[in-house]
């Protein structure tokens, strides 16, 4: 089954917060989480809402998600650095 788009919305706001990155990537984290502990994506998802809530994180999700925000606040820090496209 799918998570819903409201559940992915959910989930990625607190990693938007945590590595102040963009929805997008933010996104990206979430299914990066996902795919590198072999956990489905519904459940990296609930993870997640219960951690921001003051829950606990499996200590595999969290070492990931502690990587892939490091990879995405890069990415997105490199981005900004860009000087702006002339077309």
């Amino acid at each position: 089954m799918a998570i819903s788009g409201v559940d992915s919305a959910r989930a990625a706001a607190p990693i938007c917060a945590m590595g102040r990155l963009p929805v997008e990537e933010a996104w990206r984290a979430l299914r990066d989480v996902s795919q590198r502990t072999n956990t489905r994506l519904r459940t990296v998802a609930e993870h997640i809402l219960t951690f921001a809530q003051g829950g606990d994180l499996p200590q595999d999700e969290l070492g990931e998600f502690h990587q892939a925000i490091r990879r995405y606040t890069a990415r997105t820090d490199a981005a900004a650095a860009l000087p702006p496209r002339r077309d």
